[in-house]
């Protein structure tokens, strides 16, 4: 199973600054999250990461996920995989949390009360299973692995590797570009890292 799991999120699109909810629609990065992505990368290649020496890369294949793990410099590295898509919201798909509760409900939340007509709890939860069960699979053996991908997905990934419901997700916010780390104490699947974004400061 793998020794480290990095989690990285994408930088700045024009939706993330403004708050829309970004799923399968491809916004692509803007001027500054592409410096955030470099910023990323040059954080990675430092102590105690060193460019994550054969570390295995795999990334969403949309595009603002796909340009921060390039110009962080692992593009050469990353396998696309569809398991690290970005939660399809359906019809919240571009709507701000402000925009779908004046629809759904003052109280209403992805994570508990779901999409409509987009991807499922259950589903969400199926992909980061399949991501999980990969990253502790003997196909990654003890390596390092690094996955870049979107906000919702991400946390997702964390719920399930520490074997919560999809919904501890909600508590757990992702900043675009930062840097968390899954991990292992004393046997027991921890956040080592989490929303670190000191090489943006």
């Amino acid at each position: 199973m793998a020794r480290r799991i990095l989690l990285v999120r994408h930088g700045e699109t024009a939706w993330s600054v403004s708050g829309r909810h970004t799923g399968r629609t491809d916004v692509p990065l803007l001027d500054e999250g592409r410096t955030m992505a470099k910023a990323v990368g040059e954080r990675l290649r430092g102590a105690p990461w060193n460019g994550l020496p054969g570390a295995l890369v795999r990334t969403s294949p949309l595009s603002r996920a796909r340009e921060t793990c390039e110009l962080a410099g692992f593009g050469d590295r990353a396998e696309p995989w569809d398991a690290l898509l970005e939660y399809d919201y359906g019809a919240e798909e571009g709507r701000t949390p402000e925009q779908i509760r004046a629809v759904r409900g003052a109280g209403w939340t992805v994570w508990r009360d779901g999409v409509t007509g987009g991807e499922t709890i259950a589903g969400i939860t199926a992909r980061a299973d399949e991501v999980v069960a990969w990253t502790r699979s003997d196909a990654v053996g003890d390596r390092d692995v690094a996955l870049f991908g979107h906000g919702h997905m991400l946390r997702a990934v964390a719920a399930r590797w520490l074997g919560c419901e999809v919904a501890f997700a909600e508590r757990i916010r992702l900043s675009p570009a930062s840097l968390s780390v899954l991990g292992w104490a004393y046997g027991v699947p921890v956040i080592a890292r989490w929303n670190d974004t000191g090489h943006l400061d």
